[in-house]
């Protein structure tokens, strides 16, 4: 089983560079408040390092 990580989105990305934007849809994430699970790969993780001010990782699995 892969390992996997819980990503919320607790920031708005209103009035944000629109690099910051694309990561988030690239997380596939646009909505405050909206979780995802996806597969925990450096490149993610990478994302994520990206905007920690606007996602939050809720939980880690496997």
């Amino acid at each position: 089983m892969a390992k996997t990580i819980v990503v919320k989105q607790i920031g708005s990305p209103i009035r944000r560079p629109e690099v910051q934007r694309k990561t988030l849809i690239g997380l596939g994430l646009n909505k405050m408040h909206k979780t995802r699970e996806l597969e925990d790969t450096p490149s993610v993780r990478g994302m994520i390092n990206k905007i920690p001010h606007l996602v939050e990782i809720v939980e880690e699995r496997g």
